[in-house]
């Protein structure tokens, strides 16, 4: 053990000392040696200029460029509608995973609820036999009457936002009705309203 820490000793100890080494030129040597950053190989320039030949394209690239100048109108339709589809399909599969939880963790009463409205539905088509306006109307009908009564404040309001909108509709079209009415059976040339008739 002793003779072990005695060779790790001395290298060891080596290490600690720091010396100064400096370089000097041989003074015997000769200067004109040296060459310059030019003379160098490696930084030389050609003295011949370089003139840049495009190869002839081939009916390979021919045929290529010629489909893509073809396509150019569908693909960038087709880039057009992605980006404006894209933002759509992500919040509807948004909602899909949020129904999805909402499902997964429902509120107690929740599924003999919409199992009501769903048969409220059916009740609606069965009544509906022979007319196709009321197989429109009936089970959409039915299914709200019976949403209301388990959700009656959302039915509330509901009511209120439909009905202003079909205010609006009913006072746009009465518009439009009196505007036609007066374009074509209110002129001043009409036989109705011309003065010799009277």
């Amino acid at each position: 053990m002793f003779k072990v820490i005695q060779r790790s000793l001395g290298p060891a100890s080596l290490s600690l000392f720091t010396f100064k080494v400096y370089a000097a030129p041989k003074k015997d040597s000769p200067n004109n040696n040296s060459l310059k950053v030019d003379e160098l190989s490696l930084y030389s320039v050609p003295k011949d200029q370089s003139k840049y030949v495009e190869e002839p394209r081939t009916q390979l690239e021919e045929s290529i460029s010629e489909l893509r100048h073809y396509c150019k109108p569908y693909t960038s339709w087709c880039q057009e509608t992605y980006s404006k589809t894209k933002p759509k399909m992500q919040s509807f599969a948004q909602w899909g995973l949020d129904s999805y939880e909402y499902l997964q963790n429902a509120p107690p009463g929740f599924f003999p609820r919409l199992g009501v409205i769903g048969f409220a539905g059916l009740v609606g088509l069965l009544l509906a036999r022979g007319s196709k306006i009321k197989k429109l109307a009936y089970p959409p009908g039915f299914m709200g009457l019976a949403a209301s009564i388990y959700y009656p404040q959302q039915a509330i309001t509901f009511a209120q936002v439909s009905g202003e909108k079909l205010y609006d509709l009913g006072l746009r079209g009465y518009v439009v009705v009196e505007d036609l009415w007066k374009e074509n059976f209110q002129k001043p040339g009409n036989v109705k309203n011309s003065p010799g008739n009277k």
